[in-house]
């Protein structure tokens, strides 16, 4: 007990920003609100920043809403958690731009504000604990281009064109092709707010349109089950190329059925946010931006120690 109260009398005299000079570290209150509860991905990142959180003897809540197209939502949980007086807080933006003005309201209360997994188009976030989305899925473009000849038609389904992480795994799977695979024509892009069932039916229609179609990029967990479902589905043999992990996606792998998946980092991702709060209210300077890495992941590298350490449950 001795141990644990110096510690939190030495961490509160470090605070700034809404800790009194004498705090206990376990007084500290880190809101994390996410982009949802609905992919095993956000389960991951809330065990690592569990894990941070403990190892820091601060407390931390960690929420986000039903669904990734349910900004209003976000938002509305985003003013809740700022109206508690956090020492600081960690956001997973669903909309880059939405949340803007509740941050300069945070800003101006001087609660460091943490983005992770997807940030905003502001500087207001003293760091964002991110994947580079745009380098993954251009690997992911590459391995494509690789499974299919370098040449022919191929798709994307994405979660959303609002995010940061929507725009960029987007944006780097499109560059990627088109200085490097000029024979391959992207023919759909599509969005289907991450939800399985909608990427299903959006991936079927695709496949009708395009009967000549090689391959379709996935950009997180449930755009990618929803393709391969709907690939399943049409009685399509094509390259399935998908981004996070999960069981499904795991079991797809290893079947065959998919060929492969970018998988980031999740738990590294919940760790750096809540890490990167605690530097924060000590007052140590931070990178704008915290690469928490990514690994092209597929049958034969499935079970490497340092891919199976990223992928989750």
């Amino acid at each position: 007990m001795l141990n644990k109260r110096l510690l939190g009398v030495a961490l509160g005299a470090l605070m700034i920003a809404g800790a009194s000079a004498g705090a206990r570290a376990d007084d500290v209150y880190i809101p994390l609100v996410s982009k949802g509860f609905q992919h095993q991905f956000w389960q991951a990142v809330k065990v690592g920043a569990e894990q941070a959180a403990k190892a820091a003897n601060a407390k931390i809540t960690f929420e986000g809403p039903e669904t990734e197209a349910m900004v209003d939502k976000q938002i509305d949980m985003l003013s809740a958690a700022l109206a508690k007086k956090p020492q600081a807080i960690g956001f997973a933006a669903l909309d880059s731009k939405a949340a803007i003005p509740l941050l300069k309201k945070a800003q101006a209360a001087k609660i460091p504000v943490i983005a992770f997994d997807s940030g905003v188009d502001s500087d207001i976030p003293l760091t964002t604990c991110t994947t580079d989305n745009l380098a993954a899925a251009g690997l992911a473009a590459d391995k494509m281009a690789d499974m299919i000849g370098d040449a022919g038609d191929v798709a994307v389904v994405v979660h959303d064109q609002t995010s940061r992480t929507g725009i960029d795994r987007r944006d780097g799977f499109l560059k990627r092709i088109k200085d490097k695979h000029p024979n391959i024509k992207i023919v759909s892009v599509q969005y289907g707010g991450g939800d399985q069932l909608k990427s299903t039916e959006i991936t079927k229609s695709i496949l009708q349109a395009n009967p000549n179609i090689k391959g379709i990029f996935g950009a997180n967990e449930g755009s990618a089950i929803g393709v391969l479902n709907g690939v399943k589905e049409m009685k399509k043999k094509i390259v399935v190329i998908g981004y996070d992990s999960g069981k499904q996606q795991k079991a797809a792998i290893l079947s065959g059925e998919m060929a492969g998946a970018i998988t980031q980092n999740p738990i590294g991702i919940g760790s750096c946010t809540v890490d990167a709060a605690v530097k924060a209210l000590k007052g140590e300077k931070l990178p704008k931006v915290t690469d928490t890495g990514f690994y092209w992941y597929d049958k034969s590298n499935i079970s490497d120690p340092k891919i199976s350490a990223v992928l989750y449950d």
